[in-house]
């Protein structure tokens, strides 16, 4: 189902007014992926200027991750419940105060509590502003050129953010915290302006408190047990019994959103195989970009010696490619469809992080590094556009912010669970006290895992490309009395 009042004839030229809201939800997205990627490279300035240990370090990025990944669902059902319009703005303004906050701090604690804040503010901004996407532009080309816009900001936003880090860092890292508040004030500004006014689900069932409490719970548990798995040992009865702990909430989930009248996510959307698909392949997706970027940033400046701003730059060839193709894409998924897309794509993902196997300690940039980037790029500009067409495409207005949290969750969930994997294997296969050759052949086996991901990414998809043309408009798990009913009211009009 979709809303006459928001959705422009596909005949239609955007407006004005439409590519102001596109740009606000746009420059939104771009703050959630930057803030993610920024402050990797201020890490030592933090600790050394607040006297912090290397594991509160970590929290000042776990912090961000906990809240964002683990409380995704509930921001996207939210936005269906509360007002798509009212969530995003009140989120937003929410992120903009955290990281003034983030910025003036003095102690740990309080930058950690500031992090975290912000992550929770982008669970909710993120599906918020995806489902405005999907419920204001119709279904299809004009969709996708938006989404391919939208996505393409994200993936740009964590492609800059180590150039803006690197250079930010070098007067002060507070700097790096405090960047994203004008430009969340701005967009806000503008936002109460231009971001069309959203009517609240029409259905008095009631709220699923029980699904909201145990949904999130088993999320913040699933992210907090793998950010902290690398450190107290994968296989410590602490992990062990935090798994087991995590299995439980979510069978448990499942149970009670089977019998709710109104479900944090309705589990028949999971009944489609693109669905499943998308949902696997962003996990597959980010999961090994961030691994890689990881491994990558610590090879540079651990072994090669380089600078934050050079290692920085080294990655622009990537962000750059993904930015300059945003217009393009939508019009490309028209024509060939998402699956198609999303198979290259990994396909172009396997060779670029197979290429990079061959670095040494001494390589030269434009034959060994510059390849994998271009590649890497080209393989972002078409892969993440794609998976968020395909996981909103066919599914009724009313639901857009539950997929989009969906989606999301799957995103931040993989990208954290990948990253733990890999940081295991690497610390496996090291040593203390090892030669730089010996530090590099320790990476090796992390980047084939990085590269094994990537391709089972590519295998997800594979089944897709059964579909000789793009599936439209395809509503899941409906029941065939629900269909009678549409039908009837459709003949009767």
């Amino acid at each position: 189902m979709t809303s006459p009042l928001t959705h422009p004839a596909p005949q239609e030229r955007w407006t004005p007014r439409l590519w102001g809201t596109l740009l606000v939800l746009c420059a939104a997205m771009f703050l959630d992926a930057l803030d993610v990627s920024m402050v990797g490279v201020a890490l030592p300035s933090i600790g050394s200027e607040l006297d912090l240990s290397t594991s509160t370090l970590q929290w000042i990025v776990s912090g961000y991750i906990l809240g964002y990944g683990g409380l995704l669902l509930l921001g996207g059902r939210t936005a269906d419940l509360l007002g798509r319009r009212q969530v995003f703005l009140v989120a937003l303004g929410v992120f903009a105060l955290a990281s003034l906050l983030g910025g003036l701090v003095d102690s740990g604690p309080l930058l950690i509590a500031s992090r975290f804040i912000k992550g929770l503010s982008a669970a909710f901004t993120a599906p918020a502003g995806l489902s405005i996407i999907t419920t204001t532009f119709a279904e299809g080309p004009l969709r996708n050129r938006a989404l391919s816009i939208y996505t393409t900001c994200a993936a740009t936003g964590f492609s800059m953010g180590l150039v803006l880090s690197g250079l930010l860092t070098e007067a002060s890292w507070r700097l790096t915290m405090l960047l994203p508040a004008p430009i969340a004030v701005i967009a806000l500004l503008a936002g109460l302006k231009l971001i069309p006014r959203s009517e609240r689900e029409k259905d008095h069932r009631g709220y699923d408190i029980p699904g909201a409490i145990i949904g999130t719970a088993s999320m913040l548990l699933l992210v907090f047990t793998v950010v902290q798995a690398p450190e107290v040992g994968w296989g410590s009865a602490r992990t062990l019994l935090s798994f087991l702990a995590v299995a439980v909430l979510l069978t448990v989930f499942v149970t009670v959103e089977r019998r709710s009248p109104s479900p944090l996510i309705r589990l028949g959307v999971l009944r489609s195989g693109s669905q499943i698909r998308a949902q696997l392949g962003a996990m597959a997706f980010f999961g090994s970009y961030v691994g890689f970027q990881f491994l990558v940033t610590l090879y540079m400046q651990s072994l090669l010696g380089w600078s934050a701003l050079h290692t920085a730059l080294a990655f622009l060839p990537a962000g750059a490619l993904v930015a300059l193709s945003s217009t393009k894409v939508g019009a490309v998924v028209d024509r060939f469809g998402t699956p198609r897309l999303i198979a290259v794509g990994f396909a172009l993902m396997v060779v670029g992080y197979a290429l990079f196997l061959r670095v040494d300690l001494d390589p030269v940039y434009a034959a060994v590094i510059l390849p994998t980037m271009l590649l890497i790029g080209a393989a972002c500009a078409l892969v993440f556009p794609s998976l968020n067409i395909q996981a909103t495409n066919g599914v009724d207005d009313h639901e857009q912010g539950m997929v989009s949290g969906l989606l999301n969750t799957s995103v931040q969930v993989g990208g954290a669970i990948f990253l733990a994997v890999v940081t295991a294997v690497v610390t496996a296969n090291s040593s203390e006290g090892s030669s730089p050759q010996a530090v590099l052949d320790s990476y090796r086996p992390g980047l084939m895992v990085v590269t094994g991901i990537a391709l089972v990414g590519l295998l997800i998809t594979l089944p897709g490309l059964r579909t000789r043309r793009p599936q439209q408009s395809v509503v899941v798990a409906k029941s065939l009395q629900e269909e009678a009913e549409a039908e009837r009211v459709a003949v009767g009009d």
